[in-house]
């Protein structure tokens, strides 16, 4: 797929070809030959000093909602804000776990939501409820459209660099249909999984929203409380 000769890097695919020693000149010149060339989103999360990690560069051309531009500059916390019981209960754990990393040490871990409204990658809008923003939790479900509703995943891998200790958050999603989910028998897997939320982290993933008629359609006969 790739091939690199000297400082001539050529992408057998598209047949792009780029001068490693021009492009890596600029970060914006880095950062587009990484969109150009790797599927996955990037975000590099750098220590600032105070045993925190801030947010100094990205690409994320698959955006699940994260303004990306809005956040450069701020810390882990402020970023996850929104998430419940981030700052009272992740936060210091998190930037600890981070500062231990050694370079070239390589951690995963999943994010995922449930998408209502069709198979785009590309979202600016998002699957969470956003309540300091003055976003309201509806009382009443809305009537969903199984066959727009997908289960959409994130598959985050972490790595430290060596030299500068930033952490590289590499991000690849996945969207999988409800309808495929069900085909594969992990329907009744995935209804425990949405119901063994949290009731806060539920709302924050919108189950209030979509729990009656997605329940219904991973557990046929089932009744929501």
């Amino acid at each position: 797929m790739f091939q690199l000769h000297g400082s001539i890097f050529r992408n057998l695919v598209t047949g792009v070809v780029y001068n490693i020693k021009e492009t890596t000149k600029q970060p914006t010149d880095m950062l587009r030959m990484l969109s150009e060339n790797v599927e996955e989103d990037f975000f590099f999360m750098c220590p600032n000093g105070n045993g925190e990690f801030c947010l100094q560069g990205y690409i994320a051309c698959f955006p699940k909602g994260f303004l990306s531009r809005g956040r450069v500059g701020k810390s882990m916390a402020e970023i996850h804000h929104p998430v419940p019981g981030y700052r009272e209960r992740i936060s210091k754990g998190a930037d600890r776990f981070m500062t231990r990393l050694q370079g070239g040490n390589i951690i995963q871990r999943n994010n995922w939501s449930i998408q209502r409204d069709g198979p785009d990658l590309y979202r600016l809008d998002g699957n969470n409820w956003y309540p300091d923003k003055g976003e309201i939790v509806p009382v009443e479900p809305e009537t969903i459209a199984i066959k727009q509703c997908y289960l959409r995943v994130e598959r985050q891998a972490l790595i430290c660099l060596d030299e500068s200790k930033a952490i590289v958050f590499c991000v690849r999603s996945y969207i999988t249909h409800l309808e495929a989910i069900k085909k594969e028998g992990n329907a009744l897997e995935l209804a425990e999984a949405l119901d063994s939320m949290p009731e806060t982290l539920g709302y924050y993933k919108m189950r209030p929203l979509w729990e009656r008629d997605i329940y219904a359609f991973l557990r046929p006969g089932s009744q929501i409380d």
